[in-house]
């Protein structure tokens, strides 16, 4: 499997678990669904191979909205178990994963009627 893919699904799984029924991908859920949630957005790769291995850095942004901009608390806390999870991440099937570089913001967000926050986790992970 692509290292992509394969921290992206590895991602994806253990935020399922922490966040069932709230985790989305592809596409930003449909229209009522309840707030807060997280969706995996964008990722990147950058790989090198040598004779018996590749290796490199993987990148992966993640999401976060709540309806409710007075709540900054849910989501902080929310973005803390997302940068753990990443942290925790150290071996999925084919590679082994280190966390290189994690940005987090929070941002009020104007783009719907009712006025959102909404965080965001960037993180870069070196794999192996």
């Amino acid at each position: 499997m692509d290292p992509q893919q394969e921290l992206f699904s590895a991602l994806f799984l253990e935020l399922k678990k922490q966040y069932p029924d709230s985790v989305y991908d592809t596409f930003l859920p449909p229209e009522g669904t309840p707030y807060p949630f997280v969706y995996l957005a964008d990722s990147d790769l950058n790989d090198r191979a040598n004779k018996t291995a590749v290796f490199g850095t993987a990148s992966q942004t993640i999401h976060v909205w709540h309806d409710n901009p007075r709540q900054r608390g849910t989501v902080s806390q929310m973005l803390l178990q997302i940068k753990q999870i990443c942290r925790q991440l150290e071996h999925t099937g084919n590679f082994s994963w280190s966390v290189q570089d994690l940005n987090q913001r929070i941002l009020p967000d104007t783009t719907t009627n009712q006025p959102l926050l909404h965080g965001i986790v960037e993180v870069t992970f070196l794999f192996s």
